[in-house]
Formats: structure tokens, sequence, C-alpha cells
């Protein structure tokens, strides 16, 4: 079941990963490096306020209980260790089942935020105390947001049990929809959960920021939602529809899902406008065609939100360049002194990385990454992926890439030989 593509790309794109990327000096290029600290307080929203009056990624910024010996290289050891959590997390020797989908996306928004703190304003960050020069950095002691991620996994324990206090106060027992009826009581009526789009703001695409701010885009509140079944002992089941991902509880009697009460069916309540919305593939469903859809694995979900963080990243990063897709230097390798926003580009490769993991044998995906690197400058890489990439791609595929390949050859030669591009290759 391919999952992740559709969610890449309405354009085309399609995206994938396999280098860690890296700010601060060794193979991101001069002109991503230039300007840097002014672009990450600009992506944080210079103290601009979200949603329901919560400050933007300005108030996201990592925290520790101790100072480290160099805050910078500290960041830095926090984003590697939370790449290597989340390498844990969705590894193939751990059953689908047992992968805890919140966990690993938390651990994606924190090594994100590791490495735009440790290139960003160093006021933003908040110790207390002298740490010893010797001591390791331990993830738990790191604050994301405020909390650490037990702190946040936390969050659905409180939750849940305000779900538990509802279900008391109506005096009702567990059936399946009694249960999603509180559910969705707690998290639309009183806490006023909101749905945004994908490609609106970056912070409503990483799961701690959809708690703290209870504003996210469908896959985030899709995870919170099911997250707070799973303890309830209700089995949540979801499925991407075209832009959409719908969830539902797995049941015997669908049909009690498309009933209409107060305006709105069950399906609606839990999914939003898009089920009721016209121009949506889910206006569409019924009882039978939904039970018709495939339903996402804790990978695809995990796919599908890492999928979206670099189709956000990569609008953003390419926003000044009117019609620039991703796959334009496949037509045309005339795009080097294209200016692309410097911390998007780096946060696309690092979620395109973390997607290669979940998804290595999709030649589409190393492509893609493969080209992103291009974009950083980094061509090397960029060569080296690509070439991977031919070993799997269509026949009529391998022509294109391979074209392409021997021009950036050619262009890494070029550079070679002007002192002021020895950094890029």
């Amino acid at each position: 079941m391919a999952l992740i593509s559709p969610m890449l790309s309405p354009s085309g794109l399609a995206l994938s990963l396999s280098s860690t990327a890296r700010f601060g000096g060794t193979e991101c290029a001069p002109f991503l490096r230039s300007n840097l600290q002014q672009q990450i307080w600009n992506w944080r929203g210079n103290g601009k306020k979200s949603c329901h009056g919560f400050t933007s990624m300005a108030s996201h910024s990592l925290s520790f209980p101790t100072v480290p010996p160099s805050s910078s290289d500290a960041f830095l050891e926090v984003a590697k260790l939370a790449r290597e959590k989340f390498k844990e997390e969705i590894s193939f020797r751990v059953l689908d089942k047992d992968i805890s989908v919140a966990k690993a996306l938390l651990y994606v928004a924190l090594e994100d935020e590791a490495i735009l703190t440790s290139n960003g304003d160093g006021d933003a960050c908040s110790f207390t105390k002298e740490r010893n020069n010797q001591s390791a950095i331990c993830l738990d002691e790191v604050c994301i947001g405020g909390k650490n991620i037990s702190g946040w996994l936390s969050e659905f324990d409180v939750l849940t049990k305000e779900v538990e206090a509802e279900l008391v106060e109506r005096e009702i027992g567990c059936h399946v929809v009694q249960v999603i009826e509180a559910v969705n009581t707690v998290l639309f009526e009183y806490r006023h959960f909101l749905r945004f789009p994908v490609l609106v703001d970056p912070h409503f695409s990483y799961l701690h920021h959809a708690l703290r701010s209870n504003c996210g885009t469908a896959i985030m509140l899709s995870v919170i939602y099911m997250e707070i079944c799973r303890k309830l002992g209700v089995k949540i089941v979801g499925s991407p529809l075209g832009e959409d991902f719908l969830i539902w509880p797995h049941t015997q009697t669908p049909e009690e899902l498309f009933r209409v009460s107060s305006g709105h069916s069950l399906l609606a309540v839990i999914n939003g406008s898009c089920v009721e919305d016209p121009r949506s593939r889910a206006s569409d469903l019924n009882s039978r065609s939904l039970l018709r859809l495939d339903a996402a694995t804790n990978r695809d979900i995990i796919g599908i939100a890492l999928a979206n963080l670099i189709r956000l990243h990569w609008k953003r990063a390419s926003k000044g360049n009117h019609g620039l897709m991703l796959i334009s230097p496949l037509r045309s390798i005339d795009s080097q002194d294209l200016l692309l926003q410097p911390v998007e580009l780096t946060l696309a490769i690092m979620a395109a990385e973390r997607l290669l993991l979940l998804q290595p044998d999709n030649w589409t995906l190393r492509r893609d990454y493969g080209l992103l690197l291009y974009y950083a400058r980094r061509h090397s890489e960029a060569v080296r992926e690509l070439s991977i990439c031919m070993a799997f791609a269509p026949v009529e595929e391998v022509e294109v890439i391979e074209s392409f390949v021997l021009k950036l050859h050619l262009l890494r030669q070029i550079y070679s030989l002007e002192p002021s591009h020895l950094d890029s290759n």
C-alpha cells in the first residue's frame, strides 16, 4: 500500500532522503549560511501570535536544566540523539503495533528545534545553572515548548482523564459511539481543537505545538485523537484520501458514523468539514466505501506527517521563485543562482532523511532527496543519491536522471576550480 506519495505532491512531488543536514559549517553551502540567524528569527514568527494567543516558535525553544559547555555543540548533540531515538522507534525490528506514533513525532519536533536553536538567537534558550563539562546530555532533560518528551506524552493522559470524567458525568457505558461522542465533546467543545491546512504554517505540523495551541493539521489532530482512544480501549483507524486524512472507529456498524445528529454526522465531527465539502473525495463516502479504504499503519502515519513537512518546507523554501518545482532541474540545470530560504530547505532535507528511513527502496523519494541536496549545493551527495536512484528507477526515468547527473558532474568540476565554491562540494 503506497500511502506516502499521494500526500507528497499535488504537483508531482515525491521526496526522499539519507544523509544528515548540517548547519554551521560542514556541508551547508555558503549562500545558505548567509543571514541565517535573521532567517531563523523570521521563520519563528518574530513574536507573531498564532492561534489561541500562543506565541509562534519563539516560545518553543529548547532548554536544559543545566548549562552545556557550548550551547551550539549541545543542541547539535540533542539533534543527533533525537534522530537516533527516532530511528529506534521506527526500526523495522520493531513490530508496527508497538511503535509509538506520538513519541516518534515528538522526536521529529525535538530534532528540528535543536537545529534551529543551535543556529539562532542564543537568548531564546533558558538555562539555570552550571553544567559539568564532562557530563553527557540526557535527552529526557531537554525541554521543547516548556516540557520534555515525557511531559508532552503525559498530555494524552490528561486528555484521556477528561474524557473519562465526561463519560462518568453522563452515566453512560462504554459503547464505541458513546466514547467517540465524549472524545468529541472534550476535544472540540471544551478544548476547541481546530484543524488547519498543511501549507498554512509550519507550527501546526508539529505535535507538541498542536497539543500546546489546540491547533493542528489533519494528521496531527488524528494522531491526538487516535492516541486518546487507544488509551480508552477504542481502536481508531485512518486512511489518506486525496489531500485529507480520515479517521474512524473500527466498528461492525459503520452506518452509525453517517447518522446525522445536530446537522452533522459523527464522521464529520471527527474529521472536520472535509467530509461534507462537495469538492472533497471524502464527501462521496458511505458506510460501504469507508470500509474499503486501506487502514494506515503506524509507519504510514509517521510517513504522511513527514511527507507533509517536506511539502510545507519546500514550498516555503522556494516561495521567492515563482513556478519552481523540486524536479525543475531535471529539465534545466540553470538554477544555481536561485536564492532559497536556507532554514526551510534544511528542514525539508531533514524531514526527507527520516522519510527515507521508512521507505529506503522508494526510488522517487531518493530522486527527490538528491534534488534537495542539489538545491543545497551538496553536489557530491546529490550525485551519490541520484546514482543509487537510477538502480531502482524505471527505464524511462533513468535516461532523464542520468542526463542530469552527467551535467552535475560537469558542474562539480567547474565549481571545484572556483575557490569561492570549494565549500559546496
